[in-house]
């Protein structure tokens, strides 16, 4: 049996103009709902520049409420082409405590829930720790009309445990909205591996859980930073379906059969066959 889904990822360059930023995503997602995606996610605070790469506290400015006015726009889309939307969303909660914050539209327009990213880096000219409180909601899984989908955020996607609990919450495609480049020249063969390893432990995902991995990243050069792009959706073979550009704006739509989730898990049962009285010792720092 088939059950075919096609997913669309804008990637897309910020400049310094957040509502001309909303419009263009917004422009995206449109492309994608007609060309026929059921479901549409952006990249990782794609209202703005990617503010974190230095520490000034007037940017918190940026943030806003959920319901706000970014959710609320894509809300409206999301019910007038009757296509589900992963959007990402610079929180505030309250007064010094802010989110860095996945908002699922259904296709009515209905915010099906929210995810809030839980793992918080703190490296040079990703100043995240600053700005974003770590996420309290745990790792969520959402029905919606394209299907139980679960978001994640960036730094998100270099842990197996965040993967495999959003998975066991009863996510068939994993969507990571993204802001990920090269913060240094270090050279052709550096960089490669870098991107690579991204990539790879993504792709790691998606096999070890039998789902679909879609990471929606930028693209271009914002002060430090040159976005390295190339978003990609990834089969629960772990196959590349298809990639972006690595120096352009693209809308992909990638055609993904869910019903592949059910098929690849009959043949390789890792869920069935994890040893879950032998792992009590993931919750620890290091086993001493």
């Amino acid at each position: 049996m088939s059950e075919v889904l096609r997913i669309g990822l804008v990637q897309m360059r910020c400049g310094e103009d957040p509502e001309r930023n909303l419009t263009r995503a917004l422009e995206g997602i449109e492309e994608a709902a007609e060309r026929g995606a059921g479901l549409v996610c952006t990249q990782e605070l794609f209202r703005t520049r990617y503010f974190c790469q230095r520490e000034d506290a007037r940017l918190f400015d940026l943030a806003e409420p959920v319901p706000g006015p970014t959710t609320e726009a894509l809300a409206k889309l999301a019910a007038a082409r009757g296509v589900s939307i992963v959007g990402s969303v610079f929180e505030r909660r309250d007064a010094g405590v802010y989110h860095n914050t996945a908002v699922v539209l259904d296709a009515d327009g209905a915010l099906a829930g929210i995810y809030r990213k839980m793992h918080i880096p703190d490296d040079p000219l990703y100043h995240e720790k600053f700005y974003f409180t770590p996420g309290d909601l745990g790792f969520r899984a959402f029905d919606t009309r394209a299907g139980r989908v679960g978001p994640l955020i960036c730094w998100d996607q270099w842990y197996p445990e965040a993967a495999r609990l959003t998975a066991l919450a009863g996510a068939r495609v994993l969507l990571y909205p993204t802001a990920i480049g090269w913060q240094f020249d270090e050279g052709d063969a550096v960089d490669s591996a870098q991107h690579d390893a991204w990539e790879t432990v993504q792709r790691g995902h998606a096999i070890a859980n039998g789902v679909f991995v879609v990471a929606v990243n930028r693209v271009g050069e914002e002060d430090g930073i040159r976005f390295w792009g190339q978003s990609f959706v990834a089969d629960p073979f772990g196959r590349v379906l298809a990639r972006a550009s690595s120096d352009e704006e693209e809308v992909l739509v990638v055609e993904c059969d869910l019903a592949a989730v059910e098929r690849t898990r009959r043949d390789w049962p890792f869920l069935r066959d994890r040893r879950i009285d032998a792992y009590a010792d993931l919750t620890r720092r290091l086993r001493d």
